[in-house]
């Protein structure tokens, strides 16, 4: 069971939530006297910091006939040259250093596809209305080019984020909710919130804001796919979450979802890498592809859920067994790397 904009710590075992009183600041609630930035000049920020340009000659993932953000977009930095974070192994110890990493994605769980599905549409998908609650203010208005029956993270009676990914990639616009709901047989949804990005700009969202993720950050960009492990490269970031985190955030993310303040806590936007030594010999080769891009490209923390929970798109034909092989890596095979200031507010 995963967490989400209003963090409790009181998760056991980040497998239940009960209520307490760590959650997330009202909305509104920034420091006087500052305002959101522009999300533009926020995305030149984060390049400068990341030093993203690494000049390997890759042109990054596509999908389609777009790419998936630029190459020298943050998601599609090669980390693997920089620093260690001074606070490296403090977060680690927190983390869990030896907690197993857990795949959350596979085949089917509980009877429905297991991990964030998306739907690949035409430009000419029509265009249906959103309704926004109650993160409307933090939220593109749309209408959005959802099919009717569109897929559900969880199902259609899933209980959980129930995240809804469409991409246009023709067009080159990536369309995601959170908590989504279709009414009247899809001709319009209720979502608790929304994020349209452009898969051809580094711009991010407005500093403040968050998106169908609590950091403000895209989903499917981070997003273990079949297809790219069957090419036998990632090219890109993955998606991590932690039942605890803190309230701050490190760019590419915009957006905080926690009340607790311990600097040891990892702030939305932290990156994680596999350590280079770390000997990949002995796993299988689909497992092998996911594990060279975490020691590449490493893994931002983007969500509140559970602990070490690396995020994929369901595929009936993942092998779970294999997947299962992802347990035998830990927390402290894992470093965390310097991209930039830890900012603690808006």
């Amino acid at each position: 069971m995963k967490g989400r904009r209003v963090q409790w710590s009181c998760w056991l075992a980040g497998a239940a939530l009960a209520l307490g009183a760590c959650g997330e600041p009202p909305r509104g609630d920034r420091a006087d006297g500052l305002s959101p930035r522009d999300g533009a000049t926020a995305g030149r920020d984060a390049a400068r910091l990341l030093d993203a340009s690494r000049g390997d000659g890759r042109a990054g993932p596509q999908q389609g006939s777009c790419p998936i953000f630029p190459a020298d977009n943050a998601w599609n930095t090669d980390i693997s040259a920089m620093a260690v974070h001074a606070n490296s192994q403090r977060f680690i110890n927190r983390l869990g250093a030896n907690t197993a990493l857990h795949p959350d994605f596979g085949t089917v769980y509980r009877g429905a596809p297991n991990g964030i599905p998306y739907v690949i549409v035409a430009p000419n998908q029509p265009k249906v209305p959103v309704a926004f609650d109650p993160y409307g203010d933090e939220s593109d208005p749309g209408p959005y080019p959802l099919p009717p029956d569109a897929p559900i993270e969880g199902g259609p009676n899933g209980t959980g984020d129930r995240h809804v990914i469409a991409v246009d990639s023709i067009g080159c616009k990536l369309y995601e909710l959170y908590r989504a709901f279709p009414r009247q047989g899809g001709v319009r949804w209720e979502a608790e919130g929304g994020a349209i990005f452009d898969l051809r700009s580094n711009a991010l969202r407005p500093i403040g804001w968050t998106s169908a993720d609590a950091a403000g950050l895209p989903i499917f960009a981070g997003l273990v796919r079949r297809g790219e492990v069957l090419r036998g490269r990632i090219d890109h970031a993955l998606r991590v979450t932690f039942a605890v985190t803190r309230r701050a955030f490190v760019l590419p993310a915009t957006h905080y979802a926690s009340s607790a303040t311990d600097a040891d806590l990892p702030p939305m936007g932290l990156r994680l890498r596999l350590k280079a030594s770390y000997d990949l010999a002995g796993f299988s080769t689909p497992i092998q592809v996911i594990l060279r891009a975490l020691q590449r490209y490493g893994m931002f923390v983007a969500d509140n859920g559970g602990d070490w929970f690396l995020s994929g798109a369901p595929d009936p034909q993942w092998s779970d067994d294999e997947l299962a092989e992802l347990r035998r890596v830990h927390g402290r095979d894992f470093e965390v790397v310097e991209t930039g200031p830890i900012r603690t507010r808006y």
